[in-house]
């Protein structure tokens, strides 16, 4: 009894594990105000990813040792804030519970009188942990999505806002500097930090900005710092360029907007389908169960 008592204890914790992986909880509205408002990224009340990560952090140096996480999930960790260590201790500690919960549950079914095949339990072992150690990246890919969309969104005021300042008769690193200053978040702190580092070091801003945007992977930014490089020091041909480029920025937001209103519509048309078709069923069931008995 006691060992049955523990196998479904080792299998709650399994699946809470991967829950917390795959669905972490979102940050109330007081954090995203908080976050919008000063610009500094709060996590959400989620206790549980904070203790997958300082759980796993033993295993974090293995997993390092063998080059992860990879290129693109560190560009994730750079837009997100977050740290390797924290995101393979995840990666670990989900991937061991989804590991653990195939044999914990085959274990239970022959406790119950239902033994299953040790292929079996090999199987699930090794798909369910290969899908716990996916599921922190999955979740990591998310996040930053969002935060790239952000910035994105950031980087055409920040351009809008130089413009504004090229046009009072500003130099490009005052601009730029101004530009940074007028908004609020964090993206408009980074981008200032970049500006202020550049300028601070003695190197042009776009060189800075470029930089950053191969950091984030946020080619807006690469192909900012290319306009910037070739327009120089003419203030004239700048305020052109970076107005072609808010521009651009602005369009671009716009359609993708139109597209995912456009595909969210069109998945609500299952389930107006689905609830169609089972009214029909409901109503003319008595019809047909009617006919169906006299004959």
């Amino acid at each position: 009894m006691a060992l049955a008592l523990l196998l479904g204890a080792g299998t709650g914790l399994g699946l809470v594990s991967l829950l917390f992986g795959l669905w972490p909880a979102r940050p109330t509205l007081a954090q995203e105000l908080h976050r919008l408002r000063h610009g500094t990224p709060v996590r959400p009340a989620d206790p549980g990813a904070g203790l997958l990560a300082r759980l796993g952090r033993p295993l974090a140096g293995p997993l390092a040792a063998w080059g992860l996480p990879g290129v693109a999930a560190r560009r994730d960790l750079a837009v997100c804030g977050g740290g390797t260590n924290g995101l393979l201790g995840e990666k670990a500690v989900v991937g061991i519970a989804g590991a653990l919960l195939g044999p914990a549950a085959c274990a239970a079914a022959a406790f119950t009188g239902a033994p299953t095949p040790w292929q079996v339990s090999a199987g699930t072992s090794a798909l369910l942990g290969t899908a716990g150690f996916l599921a922190p990246d999955r979740v990591l890919r998310s996040r930053a999505a969002r935060r790239r969309d952000e910035l994105r969104h950031a980087l055409s005021a920040f351009l809008d806002l130089a413009v504004i300042a090229l046009a009072e008769d500003r130099d490009i690193d005052g601009a730029l500097t101004e530009a940074a200053r007028a908004g609020d978040g964090w993206a408009f702190e980074r981008l200032g930090a970049a500006v202020r580092a550049a300028l601070t070091s003695g190197r042009p801003p776009w060189a800075a900005l470029g930089r950053m945007g191969e950091e984030y992977g946020v080619h807006e930014l690469a192909g900012l710092a290319v306009a910037g490089g070739l327009a120089g020091a003419d203030a004239t041909r700048l305020r052109a360029s970076l107005t072609a480029r808010a521009a651009e920025l602005r369009s671009r937001r716009l359609a993708e907007t139109e597209i995912a209103a456009r595909t969210a519509t069109e998945r609500m048309d299952l389930p107006v389908t689905g609830l169609l078709l089972g009214f029909l069923i409901f109503t003319g069931y008595p019809a047909v169960a009617s006919v169906l008995a006299g004959l």
